[in-house]
């Protein structure tokens, strides 16, 4: 047994500093003498050096190793073309030894996605024949050439992979990604699904991920519902995950919510999903919730983007932008792909003025997530900041067009109609279709009810409250409620109005003005201290925020500090 078949058993038994340790001074010893280990031998060398280089993550020294490896494997073909040794069968327990130069290159195109060179990645893999690429070359090469935009060539891979693997389910959720109707998926599993017993809820899998991939939320809940309630798949994790994230596209914040904490109680270790689920608690005003579900997610891992962007809601809502500048970055800097983190990003670089650079990781996060609306949003708020009206306008029906004329499209177009003066009608009647369709959506509620505030007609205005309130309690709605029935002289239960909206969110400054301001209204004295107080404590704000902003590149060198959280 040579020392190289030693070397071969440690990386075998998962020995890799043992490995790297052992070949590394092999690897000298062979530059020293080139004649003390054959082609075949330094060939698994390299190799076996590199893949334990790969196990440290030292990814471009392990680029390097695989590159001479591959050079050597191509000088050891010319050597055995050059010389073959016919009758003879000593090479032959050899070459069964050799690692597989398919294998090789397969990991070379790891070390440069790990250094996010997608296109080298790329090249490596395309240099591999198409007959001999197995189901995870063809994997890789279809998410790589989804992510560089080369959408044919991504789903013939995806399709290759079905061909060989067709219960691939990551393969047929990029192939819906891709806009491959669910059927002709279907149709590539059919064969299968028929041949197996208990696999008929694939099909009725297929067909709801093919719904939410065209942005049809509704029929997409009612599938995935359809599929919750069999009692083989009851209180699958994944599936209540995406039961979650589907009620958080439709606007229904309050089932999202629900739905995340029945999965998070199935495994506490859950990490997917757990970033959008922390901003649906900070818009809440749950900031200990927030708190300490980042802290558990922490614990959990911190190589994820989610517990970076949960503690970066948690910022945000505190008002602590720069800091949920850096956390959205380190979660990007993570997980490109992030749409939370693009999102959570964009808005701190919106809040602190930043709008162009703002616009950008909305588009990115559109380029991702393009049935998202929360996307949209975002970047029609940015293009209304910085007086993009028309921008805003042509966006508002691009995205009312696609996605269709439901309640939150309608709501998002109305909402840039009550920019404009001379559109306040169009935006009236566009927030009478929303409701009609769904009289308990809070961004229409709220939309409407801004729009009667500049009307001066409050009581309509308490009505629609009153009745958006009759079946859910918000924030905002209680803290709107107040500021109309302020403005009929109802000073009691507007004090009432205020409290409610406080306890549900304690960080609610408006709610917090609002009760205060009629304080001061009722005592003239007290009001005179009050407002010394008042500029006392935006005095402090003021210089908390520009404290925040110059301690932004300290965080970088605490990143300890957010692990610990």
């Amino acid at each position: 047994m040579s020392v190289v078949d030693h070397v071969r058993e440690m990386a075998a038994a998962g020995l890799h500093s043992n490995v790297r340790l052992l070949s590394g001074l092999l690897l000298t010893m062979s530059g020293n003498n080139p004649e003390l280990f054959s082609p075949s031998q330094k060939y698994q060398l390299l190799v076996h050096h590199a893949d334990s280089l790969f196990h440290d993550k030292e990814y471009r020294n392990a680029v390097s190793k695989y590159t001479m490896a591959l050079q050597q494997k191509k000088a050891l073909s010319k050597t055995s073309k050059v010389r073959p040794s016919p009758g003879s069968t000593a090479s032959t327990p050899q070459s069964q030894c050799l690692p597989s130069e398919i294998e090789v290159k397969y990991k070379m195109a790891e070390c440069y996605t790990m250094l996010k060179q997608d296109k080298d990645a790329i090249a490596v893999l395309d240099g591999i024949p198409s007959r001999q690429r197995t189901p995870k070359i063809n994997m890789m090469l279809a998410s790589l050439y989804k992510k560089t935009g080369q959408e044919r060539s991504s789903v013939t891979s995806y399709k290759e992979v079905l061909r060989q693997c067709p219960l691939a389910l990551d393969a047929i959720l990029g192939l819906l990604s891709l806009s491959v109707k669910g059927a002709e998926v279907a149709s590539l599993t059919m064969n299968v699904i028929q041949s197996i017993p208990n696999l008929d809820w694939l099909s009725v899998w297929i067909k709801a991920y093919a719904f939410v991939h065209t942005g049809d939320n509704t029929r997409a809940i009612n599938t995935i519902c359809s599929l919750e309630k069999k009692s083989l798949l009851r209180d699958n994790v994944d599936i209540l995950g995406s039961l979650a994230d589907l009620y958080f596209r439709a606007g229904d914040n309050k089932n999202a919510i629900l739905k995340f904490e029945q999965a998070q109680m199935l495994d506490p270790y859950l990490i997917k999903g757990m970033d959008v689920y922390g901003y649906l608690l900070a818009r809440e005003g749950r900031l200990e919730d927030v708190e300490n579900l980042g802290c558990r997610l922490f614990n959990i891992s911190d190589q994820h983007a989610e517990p970076w962007v949960v503690s970066g809601c948690h910022s945000f809502y505190s008002k602590r932008y720069s800091r949920a500048l850096y956390l959205g970055a380190k979660a990007i800097q993570l997980n490109s792909n992030s749409v939370q983190a693009l999102l959570l990003k964009g808005a701190a670089l919106r809040n602190m003025g930043r709008v162009q650079e703002a616009i950008i990781h909305f588009r990115e996060a559109i380029r991702l997530a393009p049935c998202r609306l929360d996307c949209y949003e975002g970047l029609i708020e940015c293009y209304l900041a910085s007086n993009g009206l028309r921008e805003a306008t042509v966006m508002a029906n691009n995205v009312y067009k696609t996605l269709g004329a439901n309640a939150q499209t309608l709501t998002l177009l109305a909402t840039v109609c009550l920019e404009d003066p001379v559109a306040q009608e169009k935006a009236k009647t566009l927030l009478d279709k929303a409701l009609m369709q769904r009289p308990d959506y809070i961004k229409a509620v709220v939309k409407k009810a801004e729009l009667l505030s500049r009307e001066q007609k409050y009581d309509d205005g308490i009505a629609l409250l009153r009745n958006a309130l009759a079946n859910q309690s918000d924030c905002i709605l209680h803290r709107m409620l107040g500021d109309f029935l302020v403005a009929v002289n109802e000073y009691q239960e507007a004090m009432d109005q205020y409290s409610i909206a406080l306890s549900l969110d304690p960080n609610d400054q408006k709610s917090l003005e609002g009760m205060q301001k009629m304080e001061k209204e009722e005592s003239p004295t007290d009001a005179t201290q009050e407002e010394d107080v008042d500029d006392m404590e935006g005095s402090g704000e003021e210089g908390d925020l520009e404290g925040s902003d110059s301690e932004a590149a300290l965080w970088v060198d605490q990143e300890q500090w957010f692990r610990g959280q």
